[in-house]
């Protein structure tokens, strides 16, 4: 594993990229599937969006985000676009059961 500073070379930046990468992935699946677990306590299709819930989790990420030196505006732009993926799949997996 090297820092950014240590990567000699673009290779080395997009191979500690796809380390990253597969370490995110498996999070992302673990993530939706308590998503999906989320369905089975909303009784009305209205309550799967859940805004303010969507808030309090921007909220979080973002103050995270300040602490680990990542940027909030790209945390936050990050976790909208996957919140709103993850309700289409809430919402379908809603109306299945």
């Amino acid at each position: 594993m090297n820092t950014p500073d240590q990567c000699n070379s673009l290779a080395q930046v997009r191979a500690e990229i796809d380390r990253i990468d597969a370490q995110i992935v498996p999070l992302l699946a673990e993530r939706g599937g308590y998503v999906l677990a989320a369905a089975r306590f909303k009784s009305r299709a209205d309550e799967v969006p859940a805004p303010q819930r969507v808030e309090q989790v921007i909220a979080q990420v973002r103050a995270l985000a300040e602490v680990q030196g990542a940027l909030p505006e790209v945390v936050e732009r990050t976790y909208r676009a996957m919140i709103a993926a993850f309700i289409e799949a809430e919402m379908r997996h809603w109306k299945q059961r």
